[in-house]
């Protein structure tokens, strides 16, 4: 069975920085893409950044320039460094990735729990 766990979530100023982790654990035997989506109250679940495994990666346009996202494929984890936040970031983070299970497993989207992000102004 396949896990991802966010830590890192917490409350900061505007302007001011964070950093969010994600690890996946269990049966895996290959991670493709890795990704943080968010979703404020009321609102529908968006991308904020994914990368491939080979490092290519893809951001909203809102958070060009401000984030910065990274993964470690031999520790199967993956990195948010946030900065300059503004009160538009808040919301829940979550970590997303494809993972195949096994060398024969169908590719399959797993999610995290959420990690709880508040930017004050």
């Amino acid at each position: 069975q396949v896990q991802l766990v966010e830590s890192g979530g917490g409350l900061v100023q505007t302007g001011g920085s964070l950093s969010l982790s994600c690890g996946a654990s269990g049966s895996i035997f290959r991670i493709y893409t890795m990704g943080w989506y968010r979703q404020a109250p009321g609102k529908q679940r968006e991308l904020v950044a994914r990368i491939e495994s080979d490092g290519t990666t893809e951001y909203a346009d809102s958070v060009k320039g401000r984030f910065t996202i990274s993964r470690d494929n031999g520790k199967n984890s993956m990195l948010l460094q946030m900065s300059s936040l503004k009160p538009e970031d808040t919301g829940v983070y979550y970590c997303n990735a494809v993972i195949q299970p096994f060398v024969r497993g169908t590719l399959s989207n797993y999610w995290g729990r959420g990690t709880q992000v508040t930017v004050s102004s």
